[in-house]
């Protein structure tokens, strides 16, 4: 039940982090409403069913163990002092996660989607977090991901979100690299060549 501190402060970010990605939707025209535009989808019912258990991991039943207590039978039952050390770490991953998240909005700008859709006017973005990121929305995830664990101190609300999460990642981003790829061509071939997928490569 919402009891905790940690817990009051996960919901300030995951507030602050929805917003985040409402504006950045707001911004990028309202991609839902220019479906003629689209000139690829690659889009699946089995994409969709892990999106499901994303959302399930996390939002669903991280809010299910802060407005009950009927998951407290497995909080993780830490040492006082650890367990501050590993909240208000948390807090900074999950400050991160909110930085790195508005930060690809922003440089992404019209050319977000939420899906494995390729538009007339889409552009190969590569300036700002995509020069050493390919994917920093993905990177986003993983970081808000840790910081629900650090800060959620349950092992099923905490991890939910990194076990849901995964499926969705692993059958995803290799598809969208080929996707940008044959749409692209050897533009995103060198980019993918000079850059991380999730975790920056510094340019010597």
């Amino acid at each position: 039940m919402l009891n905790n501190t940690f817990e009051i402060l996960y919901l300030a970010f995951f507030i602050a982090g929805s917003v985040v990605r409402v504006i950045g939707v707001a911004k990028g025209k309202s991609w839902w409403r220019r479906k003629s535009e689209v000139v690829e989808n690659r889009g699946t019912w089995t994409e969709k069913l892990f999106l499901f258990f994303s959302f399930l991991g996390m939002q669903v039943i991280p809010f299910i163990y802060i407005f009950s207590s009927w998951l407290d039978f497995a909080d993780y039952g830490l040492p006082v002092g650890l367990s501050r050390i590993l909240g208000w770490s948390g807090c900074l991953v999950f400050a991160a996660a909110i930085w790195v998240l508005w930060r690809s909005h922003i440089d992404l700008g019209r050319n977000f989607s939420p899906e494995l859709k390729i538009r007339k006017e889409h552009k190969l973005v590569t300036h700002g977090i995509f020069r050493t990121i390919r994917h920093p929305m993905y990177s986003a995830h993983w970081l808000w991901a840790l910081a629900q664990a650090m800060l959620l101190q349950n092992w099923i609300a905490g991890l939910s979100m990194l076990l849901a999460f995964w499926p969705l990642y692993a059958y995803r981003v290799t598809r969208e690299e080929f996707m940008m790829c044959d749409r692209f061509g050897d533009d995103y071939r060198d980019y993918m060549g000079r850059t991380g997928r999730i975790f920056p490569r510094f340019r010597k």
